[in-house]
């Protein structure tokens, strides 16, 4: 159940998450994937030796934080499972399988016959996600402070969304908008889950992007109109 001071109580708590019937997709699916830690430093991979001089098809390697400014040098160790291009590194980055909202659907293919000759990656499609971070303290996570749990609930950050989602985990969690990635659109990249929200409730999400990129709501926004009646009563 809803409490009373979220904003999916304005929309019947019936109507927030329903059932995506035949996994599909789109924009509002719950899915699951692994997401990297934004604020972490990435490490990067550098062959130095061979584990054995005769086989190309492994390496001992060098793991170093990988910077922005720092030049890059094109290893001169040849490694099969390692390929070395001009201008590319090795990156590694700490991931968690998390739940994730599909913000953007699939995106149109293009059209194979305008991608000859040009690299896969130039035009693999994609979906935009953005992942939940469970807001619940229990002795396996650290967990948000409750006093900025119900400034989120009561919507004052465009950037982060309340909820209670309806699978196992956390009792609480809090989307992450300003945490939009693309995800590849491959079966290994991501799971769908049986939910999606509602067409309602995907109107909240795009309010709150809108005020995410732009700076602003609507002034007859359903957030506009939530987070002032949250003023009157909390006087937040």
């Amino acid at each position: 159940m809803y409490p009373d001071d979220c904003v999916q109580s304005i929309i019947h708590p019936n109507a927030w998450w329903v059932n995506n019937t035949d996994r599909t997709v789109s924009r509002g699916a719950l899915v699951f994937a692994f997401v990297p830690y934004a604020d972490q430093v990435p490490y990067t991979f550098e062959p130095v030796a061979r584990t054995d001089a005769t086989q190309h098809d492994s390496a001992i390697v060098k793991v170093a934080p990988l910077r922005v400014n720092q030049p890059l040098k094109k290893t001169e160790l040849p490694v099969a499972a390692m390929p070395s291009y001009r201008g590319e590194v090795w990156a590694a980055y700490r991931a968690k399988r998390r739940p994730c909202l599909i913000v953007g659907s699939v995106f149109p293919r293009v059209d194979p016959a305008l991608t000859r000759g040009m690299a896969g990656h130039s035009t693999a499609p994609t979906v935009l996600a953005a992942p939940y971070y469970g807001a619940t303290r229990d002795g396996r996570r650290g967990g948000y402070n409750p006093a900025l749990v119900e400034q989120i609930r009561h919507c004052d950050y465009p950037q982060f969304l309340w909820d209670q989602l309806p699978i196992s985990g956390p009792e609480e969690s809090i989307l992450r908008l300003d945490h939009l990635q693309p995800i590849g659109h491959h079966h290994d990249a991501y799971q769908v889950s049986k939910y999606k929200l509602s067409d309602d409730a995907l109107e909240v999400v795009d309010e709150l992007f809108r005020w995410l990129i732009w700076g602003q709501t609507h002034e007859d926004s359903l957030i506009a109109m939530y987070r002032e009646e949250i003023q009157t009563t909390f006087g937040d």
